[in-house]
């Protein structure tokens, strides 16, 4: 399974461990990954997506999934989370 967040892309990050004496060594900054749980209001099912803490707190402020979903870019988006984002604008278009 993939370190990357479902819903903004965010993956892992690669830098250094820098020791006092100047001693660099690779080191991979892993995202702070959730299996979560989201609801949609408007297919009213639940969705249990993998996601980043920051994203659950930006699904949180946008006011939920589909209000998060209509407003994110689809670049950034996973295969499903592009798919459930699909079948809410169909949901709400009818």
């Amino acid at each position: 399974m993939s370190r990357v967040c479902e819903l903004t892309g965010k993956g892992v990050l690669v830098g250094n461990n820098v020791s006092h004496a100047n001693n660099k060594t690779k080191r991979r900054y892993l995202p702070n990954l959730c299996q979560v749980t989201l609801i949609s209001d408007a297919l009213g099912q639940r969705f249990r997506l993998r996601v980043s803490a920051h994203a659950l707190r930006s699904v949180e402020h946008r006011g939920g999934l589909d209000a998060f979903l209509t407003k994110a870019d689809a670049s950034e988006l996973s295969i499903r989370a592009r798919l459930l984002k699909r079948q809410i604008e169909k949901k709400v278009a009818a």
